[in-house]
């Protein structure tokens, strides 16, 4: 018998479940593993591409066609993505997509290596990126309750936000270390790490769902059950939507190219640094989570998350200091954390399992618009107001919408435990 099939002993590892050939430990070390290089990764992608294209356009409105060209791609294919996740192993398209965004580095560093001058290229790899990344959000993101027990499952969450922020806050800072030395040299590390990433995708075990799917109900049918699944339930809902807006609006890390050379003067290691200071925010934040799962209060703590975020982000439009702008974005950073958390365990632990890709496609089609459309509406505002208004108007926004929620979704503010969303059925 394997090492990893044997028999749970004292002192092994909390995530172990009663049923050995299920649940085993290595999968969740190797997811992991797989969270933190494809985390890294993508980090180092976003300094590249960003400092390269704003130093060739020069302007903030290029920095927000980075992710207009990665959310239409995601926007179209993200929900029909969740249906082909809860009908197919989520494991082979996970590392498919993380293989798609290693081929999208190797013609990052083609161009590059070329010398290519014009942001019409990048913006066409983008777009290939965003499609990959439609994919391996469902994917990814349904995969962990399929490898830890349910009752481990909240602070299973936390140690994969806290790897996956580690990752963030170490992809800025190397990615801005490897463009000193040449984008080659930042592309080139992003194909090692995703083609990594996909090969220990497909190592994993764990629970498999079962194989018997309703044939009778058409494909956009299956799809629109997980928008129905979500519509249903106000605290998911009102979870999902809250994220939505609130970062959709105070989405300042899109136009930190834009501070790091205009307004605080500091190069792409400054940069790095201002990428990495929410996520080590976030990552303490999430290593807390880890060894202190949140108990009570979950939905007034959400709240008070978004506002902390909002007034964080109203801080670092205003500030001129370096070092202010990353305590701001420290702060922001953690704020964010305790929604995400709060958000992610909501949706894992109120979905049953039928449902997982198509409730996580709902879930990642309001990340991206949040994210990506988020990064558009910021370079697109800064473009007509300039960058500082932008970020204070989108902070502000970002305090009137939680106010907002507060009074429209009183269910999700009422939300105590977390347990409190497990089906009943």
């Amino acid at each position: 018998m394997a090492k990893d099939d044997a028999a749970p002993s004292p002192g092994s590892a909390p995530w172990r479940g009663a049923d050995p050939f299920v649940y085993r430990d290595r999968d969740f070390y190797v997811f992991l593993g797989v969270r933190f290089l494809s985390a890294a990764a993508a980090q180092i992608l976003s300094v590249a591409v960003g400092w390269q294209i704003y130093a060739i356009a020069r302007t903030p409105l290029a920095l927000g066609l980075v992710g207009l060209s990665q959310f239409i791609p995601m926007f179209l294919l993200t929900l029909p993505a969740g249906d082909i996740v809860d009908r197919r192993d989520q494991r082979h398209i996970y590392a498919l997509s993380l293989a798609v965004s290693a081929g999208c580095a190797i013609l990052f560093v083609l161009l590059s290596d070329m010398k290519i001058a014009r942001t019409e290229p990048f913006y066409l790899v983008l777009v290939l990126l965003g499609a990959g990344r439609g994919f391996a959000g469902p994917a990814g993101s349904s995969l962990l309750p399929f490898l830890v027990p349910f009752e481990r499952l909240p602070k299973a969450i936390g140690w994969s936000s806290s790897v996956f922020q580690t990752a963030v806050i170490a992809g800025p800072a190397l990615g801005g270390i490897l463009y000193v030395v040449g984008p080659v040299a930042a592309y080139g590390t992003c194909v090692l790490c995703f083609s990594a990433a996909a090969l220990g995708v497909t190592s994993l075990g764990g629970r498999r769902r079962s194989t018997q799917h309703n044939r009778q109900i058409s494909a956009y049918e299956r799809v629109t059950e997980g928008v129905r699944f979500v519509r249903s339930r106000p605290v998911v809902l009102g979870a999902i939507s809250l994220d939505l807006f609130a970062v959709l609006l105070g989405g300042a890390v899109a136009l930190l190219p834009a501070y790091a050379r205009d307004i605080l003067h500091v190069g792409p290691l400054g940069l790095g640094m201002l990428r990495s200071a929410p996520a080590l925010g976030a990552a303490l934040m999430a290593i807390g989570f880890g060894r202190w799962p949140l108990q009570r209060l979950a939905g007034k703590a959400m709240f008070a998350a978004v506002a902390v975020f909002g007034l964080a982000t109203i801080l670092f439009g205003l500030s001129t200091s370096f070092y202010l702008s990353l305590a701001a974005l420290f702060v922001l950073g953690g704020a964010d954390m305790v929604s995400v958390f709060i958000r992610t365990s909501l949706i894992q632990m109120a979905t049953p399992d039928a449902m997982r890709g198509r409730v996580s496609a709902v879930n990642m089609l309001f990340i991206g618009a949040s994210n990506e459309l988020g990064e558009f509406e910021s370079g697109l505002t800064a473009s007509w107001w300039g960058t500082v208004p932008a970020v204070v108007v989108g902070g502000v926004g970002t305090l009137v919408v939680a106010a907002l929620w507060m009074w429209g979704f009183p269910k999700l503010r009422q939300v105590d435990r977390l347990s409190e969303v497990v089906p009943k059925d």
